[in-house]
């Protein structure tokens, strides 16, 4: 199995492989999907991300073939793949529950896509045994699905998914049944496989963890839209929108008016009297309802921020290893959640000063979408 050369992100090299046009999936009088533009380019690994019910998995049946779109145009290295079967599309699949055939061998499984493509039978075991040196399983060849844990049928599905060598692969929450420590170990894995062979991956998950250790970029998918698409550390660090912010790591949300705008920049009232400087996300006016989101690791103790700072109440610490997390209760009794290092000792009940740089706070419009904000059209220039 050779390796291919990979065209970097989208905007490099063949920046529209894969790409949906005007894509719309209804049932019935549900919208499943919403006017989706999106290109992914050769080589790039994209996961679609977003809670249950919010398009991502229609999405890719309708790339995979298993659903046909509403309306629009879903194209594959340039031609469109609308009206061609899924076995007509050079593209392997990975699911959730491995589907493996329970009476063949792993050799034999692995094998399979090869023997519905009539590849020569000389060609054949070569070409499994690469496979399954791919993903270290070719000491197992003989033995049965069952004989197997979770973690090594899932390489054979991902074997299987690779040996016809498509120009594409796709996952559905292929980790899904795995438990956690095992599902870190073929993250890494599947990351390694992807930078070796260069093939394109679409992957979905609702397991933010998932997306960002593996991908080259995210979809957030909300309502059958996406809301934002970019890099993991954009997607964490500029969320377009509240819902980003909250689904993308640990936020912590506070509700307010805007007093007044100063470019980029705003002041924001908070209940109690209390007062807020943030980075403006959209096109915001004084009296405009906001949502202000802050990380927990960019809260610092007193004196270190002096842009805003606020008295607060340790609620309690949850100890977490390598760091704890403290809950710190503001005047108005909103809990806020502070990343601080494992040997801080704070007892309940005791006053603590909190403080945050302007930069470090961004202040979305309540219950919406930026005025302005492109990013959730989903689409690549």
């Amino acid at each position: 199995m050779t390796s291919r050369p990979v065209s970097g992100p989208a905007g490099q090299g063949d920046a529209k492989f894969v790409e949906f046009i005007d894509v719309e999936k209804m049932y019935g009088h549900f919208h499943a999907v919403r006017r989706l533009n999106l290109s992914i380019g050769r080589g790039e690994f994209v996961t679609f991300l977003g809670p249950s019910g919010s398009g991502k998995t229609t999405t890719l049946n309708m790339l995979a073939g298993f659903e046909r779109p509403s309306q629009g145009v879903i194209t594959l290295d340039g031609k469109s793949v609308d009206r061609l079967p899924p076995y007509e599309r050079n593209i392997g699949m990975v699911f959730q529950n491995y589907a493996l055939f329970p009476h063949m061998s792993v050799a034999d499984n692995v094998a399979f896509p090869l023997s519905v493509r009539k590849v020569p039978k000389a060609e054949i075991g070569p070409r499994v045994t690469r496979a399954l040196e791919m993903v270290r399983l070719e000491r197992f060849k003989d033995r049965k699905p069952a004989q197997m844990s979770g973690g090594q049928q899932q390489r054979v599905a991902l074997a299987r998914a690779l040996v016809f060598q498509p120009t594409l692969v796709l996952m559905d929450e292929p980790l899904g049944a795995l438990d956690k420590k095992l599902r870190e170990h073929m993250q890494i894995e599947l990351k390694q496989i992807h930078e070796m062979l260069g093939v394109t991956i679409v992957y979905v998950t609702h397991d933010q963890s998932e997306a960002l250790t593996m991908s080259d970029r995210v979809a957030i998918f909300e309502n059958g839209a996406i809301v934002q698409i970019g890099t993991p550390d954009g997607l964490y660090n500029e969320p377009a929108t509240a819902f980003v912010a909250s689904f993308i790591g640990e936020n912590n949300a506070l509700d307010g008016i805007v007093e007044r705008v100063d470019g980029n920049q705003c002041m924001v009232a908070l209940p109690t009297g209390l007062t807020a400087t943030a980075m403006a996300v959209g096109n915001l006016r004084p009296g405009a309802a906001v949502q202000l989101a802050i990380r927990p690791e960019r809260i610092a103790g007193a004196g270190e921020h002096p842009d805003n700072r606020f008295k607060a109440t340790v609620d309690g610490r949850i100890y977490h290893g390598d760091h704890q997390r403290l809950l710190a209760r503001l005047p108005s009794g909103q809990v806020l959640t502070v990343k601080i290092g494992p040997d801080a000792t704070m007892a309940t009940g005791e006053a603590i000063d909190l403080c945050w740089r302007t930069a470090d706070c961004r202040a979305f419009p309540a219950g919406g979408v930026p005025d302005g904000n492109t990013a959730n059209t989903g689409s690549v220039t």
